[in-house]
């Protein structure tokens, strides 16, 4: 079929976030010419008990950083602490990546430290911010588990830090219907995951009915972790792409235009 507008037209792409985090990529793949299929793999939830993040908002003065590890941190947290007091003004604020910036700055956030071109602990850690950390209090925002590497990299350059859980994630009890509907009717071409979670969600929710379809479809992701927990799951049809949703979206384009 002629592809005489994008290399994207008439490509059936599923967009795995949460359904409140998903707009902007769908935006930008329908942007491109794609058809995006959203089907959220992952819920983003309430903590069950709220008492330690409450009190710890309570005695934000103590802190000298504040970093939020992820966009749903950014926005949980926030709306808590919006909602009791405001930031103190010598407290210095730090997230992983763009969307961690943006949701920030939508809570009027501004001045947010945060790595450019890659968006990973490691990266955030390069930054001189958080170098000089001695004696300095550090408080991360963060779901429940997770890597230890930002936390126990900052005790080890002298910093005392404490978490802050202010989320849970939860597998969505969803139909993977429509996904083999849009397989059998050769409408989905590519998948797109920001998560190492994400992968083995999605991997679990198409059962063995869609197993196969998944490992024959291109699974687009924008860090090498993800990758390696896709390949730990039989999948091999992995495009490793820039970061962020204009990461994505660009390694889509140059994937699919070399196939024209």
């Amino acid at each position: 079929m002629a592809r005489n507008k994008s290399p994207l037209a008439g490509r059936g792409i599923v967009v795995t976030r949460p359904a409140h985090l998903a707009g902007e990529l769908v935006r930008r793949i329908r942007a491109a010419g794609g058809s995006p299929i959203l089907f959220p793999v992952l819920e983003i939830r309430d903590v069950t008990d709220p008492g330690p993040l409450d009190a710890l908002i309570a005695r934000l003065d103590e802190f000298d950083l504040a970093i939020f590890i992820s966009p749903n941190a950014a926005e949980k947290a926030m709306h808590l602490i919006t909602a009791r007091r405001a930031l103190p003004a010598k407290l210095a604020v730090a997230a992983i990546g763009g969307g961690g910036v943006r949701a920030l700055e939508r809570h009027g956030v501004t001045g947010v430290i945060a790595p450019a071109g890659r968006y990973d602990s490691e990266a955030l850690l390069e930054q001189p911010a958080l170098a000089a950390v001695k004696g300095k209090r550090v408080v991360i925002f963060r779901g429940e588990g997770g890597r230890e590497l930002l936390g126990d990299t900052l005790k080890a350059r002298g910093a005392l830090v404490e978490y802050a859980v202010c989320y849970r994630r939860g597998r969505p009890d969803a139909d993977a219907a429509p996904l083999l509907a849009a397989w059998a009717g050769n409408k989905l071409d590519a998948i797109t995951a920001t998560s190492s979670e994400s992968v083995r969600n999605l991997h679990d929710m198409v059962g063995p009915a869609g197993r196969e379809r998944l490992r024959q479809t291109p699974l687009f992701v924008p860090h090498p972790r993800i990758a390696e927990a896709a390949r730990g799951l039989g999948l091999a049809r992995l495009v490793v792409t820039g970061a962020g949703d204009e990461g994505l979206v660009a390694g889509l384009t140059d994937y699919f235009e070399d196939r024209e």
